[in-house]
């Protein structure tokens, strides 16, 4: 999903990282390197924007601004996976520094038997000749092994970057519904509202609240209520295609995405899920019995270009809110 750069993209971004990292306050170590990698590649908009507004007036970034930026935009990954990839990283660092210092030290030896040898015309003997060639195939040895170590290590850090890349994507997903959280629903948006900005089509957000849900909760309790969240995100996801994304946005509380959809088709489209959602039936696992008083409030907004992203969300939220108010279980547009 991330990074599937090729070979000479990823090097050059790779320089290009580098060259950010040392001009800043913090230390050269994974965590600021992603962030640069991230940065220089272009693919993390959320990221980029916030680090341009940072260094606007010129300053730099030191550690603990560098760790926010990674916990915000990168990656909340568990501790265990963090040290683990850490550990990883330098382990692999250590080892090419280690066999690098070898094979360095070897050419040393090297350098100081041509200069002997050229230096002594007596070493010009046969045995002086056996003793350079044994000097050259220690030499050639340690470089031989050098290049082992460096694809080992080239392995090794492409294991740590598809942990990296496993554990960002986790991060990113509900653990109940599978849709994204509301972490990766802000990511998503805030990607999608920079494109529209720069002229492409302006998206539609849905937003949608499960009916009494409090009561179906203490009436069936939380096993059931799990499983209404988690069918109603099937629907969700069910219904939503291309680049449309779905995601659960707290509680009982969903949105969905439409980048590509106008407000007559997001409006058809709610329509659509309000009526599937009314029509579902869950059995309940004490008596087998179906419950099927199960609806949910629709509000819809489209996005007006320039226009803050808390205040795009609150325009949805208040449509939604109007659903509630005048009876639930309807799509209610958000004015302008």
């Amino acid at each position: 999903m991330r990074y599937a750069d090729s070979l000479e993209k990823s090097a050059e971004y790779l320089r290009q990282a580098v060259q950010f990292m040392t001009r800043q306050a913090a230390a050269l170590h994974p965590v600021s390197y992603t962030i640069w990698y991230e940065y220089a590649s272009g693919q993390n908009a959320a990221l980029k924007k916030d680090i341009d507004v940072l260094m606007a007036d010129g300053s730099v970034l030191d550690d603990e601004t560098t760790h926010d930026l990674f916990r915000k935009h990168i990656a909340e990954i568990d501790e265990a996976t963090a040290e683990r990839v850490t550990e990883g990283f330098q382990k692999v660092m250590t080892n090419i520094a280690s066999s690098a210092f070898q094979a360095q030290n070897e050419a040393e030896k090297f350098g100081n038997v041509l200069e002997h040898w050229t230096g002594d015309a007596a070493a010009a003997r046969v045995s002086g000749l056996d003793h350079l060639l044994g000097h050259t195939r220690v030499m050639q040895g340690s470089i031989g092994a050098l290049k082992s170590q460096l694809e080992e290590s080239r392995r090794e850090i492409e294991q740590l970057r598809n942990e990296v890349k496993k554990a960002r994507e986790e991060s990113l997903l509900d653990g109940l519904t599978g849709l994204f959280n509301r972490k990766g629903f802000d990511l998503a948006l805030a990607t999608c509202l920079e494109h529209c900005n720069d002229g492409i089509e302006c998206p539609s957000l849905l937003i949608t609240d499960i009916d009494f849900f409090k009561r179906v909760n203490d009436t069936y309790g939380h096993l059931l209520g799990d499983k209404v969240i988690h069918a109603i995100a099937k629907i969700l996801n069910d219904n939503i295609k291309g680049k449309d994304i779905a995601a659960r946005f707290g509680g009982e509380e969903f949105v969905i995405l439409l980048p590509e959809t106008p407000l007559d088709g997001a409006k058809q489209l709610a329509e659509k899920i309000r009526a599937t959602i009314q029509k579902l039936s869950i059995k309940r696992a004490d008596n087998n019995k179906a419950i099927t008083n199960i609806t949910a409030s629709f509000g819809l907004a489209s996005y007006r270009k320039g226009e803050h992203i808390s205040e795009f969300i609150a325009r949805a939220d208040s449509a939604l809110y109007q659903s509630k108010n005048q009876g639930r279980n309807r799509v209610t547009v958000a004015e302008g």
